[in-house]
């Protein structure tokens, strides 16, 4: 079986690190060869690069460049691949009308959140619509996206995201990254996520400057890309920024994960969060925002808190109970531990994908 993989970037993300995982899967199984296309300069996982996957490199000269379609069916036609598996709405749009002529098997892989505008004003949304009907198979990393997107029940399937606990090996000792980071407080609070517009940093000061107005015994981590940004800063009061870290893109994730007393999400709309994952697979109660697929994976006061959109002081509140009982944050960690395990294994996603794969090619016979 061959397969061709297609993304518009491999920068850091959760979508990119879940492609990572599974293309890291797929090495070792002798009847799945498979190559990767990628539409960006930036590979940040450099474990493909590791594992020698072969990558071809596609760059748009500009936003809207139909020669791209040109260079794809080249590819096509030259590793005359049995599927395709998209992961994002871009390559999707761009993939559709070639797969159907070149009658390949086209699997689209781009539904990874749960949007809150659905109207062809979302060019995601658009782009779904545009593309499910031309799609084998449909596949997301939660109900809620599929629902969401209206995906056609007879070819969606859900697939969750899956962690590999070797992610673990080597990590730097947490002493380490808190004189790295120069941290004395007793406790830290961090949240994983880019400084973008679906993601509620705001929240998350807000809650963070609510708890330092009562005790000054906290540390709050930003990580993701632009935490380090002007932006990010000017929503944080002066008077309060010594006890923040803003530390934008790291590669030691899960050493700063390790290192953390509970792991925040507060967002606007989420699929399967990848953070959330990790402060899981890491032991670290959760508190993640309420909405889309954080309620498959968080279970409300059996492995963390879900709180309400934009409400810091619910989240304060939250943050505060757990610091509070070190027993209940250490119950809530090793359950939340334990449900990825079982629900969430970087195994489980891998086999999942490929029996979805020899499913696909079953009925094409």
């Amino acid at each position: 079986m061959k397969i061709l993989f297609f993304i518009n970037s491999l920068s850091a993300g959760g979508k990119e690190r879940r492609l990572t995982e599974l293309l890291k899967g797929l090495k070792g199984n002798s009847n799945i060869n498979f190559e990767l296309v990628v539409m960006s300069e930036e590979i940040h996982y450099k474990e493909l690069i590791e594992q020698e996957t072969k990558i071809h490199k596609l760059i748009r000269n500009k936003k809207k460049d139909i020669a791209i379609f040109k260079k794809i069916w080249r590819i096509c036609k030259i590793y005359q691949p049995d599927i395709i598996h998209c992961w994002d709405s871009m390559t999707a749009f761009y993939l559709s009308p070639i797969c159907k002529i070149l009658k390949i098997k086209l699997i689209n892989g781009m539904i990874v959140g749960c949007p809150t505008k659905r109207n062809i004003c979302n060019s995601h949304w658009l782009r779904a619509r545009l593309t499910f009907p031309f799609s084998d198979c449909v596949v997301g990393n939660s109900k809620a996206g599929l629902k969401a997107y209206k995906a056609p029940e007879d070819k969606s399937f859900v697939i969750y995201n899956g962690f590999n606990f070797k992610r673990h090996n080597n990590m730097t000792p947490p002493e380490d990254i808190r004189k790295e980071l120069d941290i004395k407080t007793r406790f830290i609070v961090g949240m994983v996520a880019s400084f973008s517009i679906n993601k509620d940093y705001k929240t998350f000061y807000q809650a963070a400057e609510v708890i330092l107005s009562r005790r000054n015994d906290i540390t709050f981590l930003a990580i993701g890309n632009r935490t380090d940004s002007i932006e990010s800063r000017g929503l944080i009061n002066p008077d309060l920024i010594q006890n923040f870290r803003l530390l934008g893109i790291r590669s030691d994730i899960e050493s700063i994960i390790n290192v953390l007393d509970i792991g925040v999400l507060a967002t606007f709309t989420e699929g399967i969060s990848n953070s959330i994952l990790e402060y899981m697979a890491a032991g670290k109660p959760v508190i993640a925002t309420r909405g889309g697929g954080t309620s498959e994976i968080v279970l409300d006061s059996e492995t963390g808190f879900i709180v309400d959109v934009s409400q810091p002081n619910q989240l304060a509140d939250k943050i505060e109970i757990l610091l509070n009982d070190t027993a209940l944050r250490k119950r809530l960690g090793m359950q939340a531990k334990l449900r990825v395990e079982t629900m969430f294994s970087i195994d489980r996603m891998v086999n999942e994908y490929i029996s979805l794969y020899q499913s696909v090619i079953i009925k094409s016979k």
